[in-house]
C-alpha cells in the first residue's frame, strides 16, 4: 500500500443518503456513476436461496468490480474507489430472508406487511478499493430493528408518500419510517445505507484525510 494521503475518493452510488453521510465525517469524494446503458440493477438480483449476508458481500464486490472498470476507462486520476450495499432481512420469511427494494405499491405492502411486528435485521456492506491492483477490503455492519404493528391504513398512506421506493425493506428510518421504529441495536448510519464506524476504518486503511 501507497504512503500517499489521499484528499478524495470517488464514490460509486447514487444514494443521496450515503452522500450526506461521507459529508457528515467530512470525506470529500467525486461521483462515479454507472454510464447511460451500463446495466446496473442486475448486479442487485438476489441469487435462489442466497443468505443476506452473503448477497450484500456478493453485490458490495460487483458493485467495486464494476467502477473500478469504470474508472478505467474514465482517464481519471486515481484515488480510492467506496462502495456499498444495504439489505433488509426477516428471517424465515416467505421471500427467503432478503427483502429488496419493492418493484411497485402492492409489492411495498407486502413487504411493510411481513415487516410489521416483527424484529428484522438490515446488513450494510461498505467496501474500498485501495489501488487498481489490490482487492477490495470490505467490512458488513449487522442491525437489528424492531418495527411497530402496523395497520392497513398506515401502511397505504406510508406507500401514497412515496418513501418506500427505492429501499430495501421499502422503509427509510432517516425520513417518515422513523416513526415505526421502537428501537434499534446496532448503526443508524448502517441502516441508512453507510455504516459510517465501520466506513471510516476502511478510510483508515486506505489512507484517505479528511476535511
Amino acid at each position: 500500500m501507497s504512503n500517499a494521503v489521499h484528499s478524495f475518493i470517488y464514490l460509486a452510488s447514487q444514494s443521496p443518503r450515503r452522500q450526506e453521510l461521507l459529508k457528515q465525517i467530512g470525506v470529500r469524494f467525486e461521483m462515479l456513476l454507472p454510464a447511460p446503458g451500463e446495466d446496473s440493477e442486475s448486479i442487485e438480483i438476489p441469487l435462489p436461496q442466497e443468505k443476506a449476508r452473503v448477497y450484500v458481500e456478493r453485490v458490495t464486490l460487483a458493485k467495486s468490480a464494476a467502477a473500478l472498470a469504470r474508472w478505467q476507462k474514465s482517464g481519471l486520476p486515481w484515488a480510492p474507489i467506496l462502495c456499498a450495499d444495504t439489505t433488509v432481512s426477516l428471517p424465515n420469511s416467505p421471500d427467503g430472508e432478503i427483502l429488496g427494494k419493492p418493484v411497485d405499491a402492492a409489492d411495498a405492502a407486502r413487504i411493510l406487511s411481513m415487516l410489521s411486528g416483527q424484529i428484522h435485521e438490515v446488513l450494510s456492506s461498505v467496501a474500498i478499493t485501495v489501488s487498481p491492483n489490490e482487492k477490495p477490503i470490505q467490512l458488513v455492519q449487522v442491525s437489528k430493528v424492531e418495527f411497530a404493528s402496523l395497520s392497513p391504513e398506515q401502511i397505504a398512506a406510508y406507500i401514497a408518500s412515496g418513501e418506500p421506493f427505492g429501499k430495501a425493506g421499502a422503509y427509510g428510518i432517516q425520513g417518515l419510517g422513523g416513526a415505526f421504529i421502537p428501537s434499534i441495536a446496532g448503526s443508524y448510519s448502517g441502516i441508512m445505507g453507510l455504516p459510517i464506524y465501520e466506513t471510516q476504518l476502511l478510510l483508515n486503511r486506505a489512507q484517505v484525510s479528511s476535511i
